[in-house]
């Protein structure tokens, strides 16, 4: 995997391999998730604080995600991220998967993550500069959509 980071997003490419194909010779639906998880993490220790890193782990409350066209063998794919808003101990992260060569979005996520404490295994609010880093302001109530 190579990774590309800005401010704003985080990006992995990752070449489709034999493992990653199910029996309708396409990449299986698992394997997109899988992909939605891996930049989460990599975005994650790349960018947190190491005495953050070391008492934080954060688990998946929630995945949603579209399946818009299929990758095959062979296929290089950008897998983006970034970060949504956080209320409480929600944190959502957005996740777009696209294929390389000619830009067409495969697969599109939305994750909610909850942090946990890495000693207690239980849910534990993070530091402002967690919260700041892994999150955007809540947008104000209306009528408008954030998707």
């Amino acid at each position: 995997m190579n990774e590309c980071k800005t401010p704003e997003m985080f990006q992995l490419v990752v070449v489709v391999e034999d493992t990653d194909i199910d029996a309708l010779g396409h990449v299986n639906n698992v394997v997109y998730l899988r992909w939605v998880q891996d930049v989460a993490a990599a975005h994650w220790r790349y960018l947190a604080p190491e005495e953050e890193q070391a008492g934080l782990v954060w688990v998946v409350t929630r995945h949603e995600i579209d399946y818009k066209s299929a990758a095959v063998l062979g296929d290089e794919v950008a897998v983006r991220t970034w970060v949504g808003e956080a209320e409480g101990l929600r944190f959502d992260r957005h996740t777009e998967v696209l294929r390389k060569a000619d830009g067409k979005l495969l697969a599109r996520a939305r994750t909610v993550w909850c942090p946990i404490d890495a000693a207690t295994g239980r849910p534990r609010r993070v530091s402002p500069t967690v919260r700041e880093l892994f999150s955007t302001a809540k947008p104000s109530t209306g009528n408008g959509s954030n998707q």
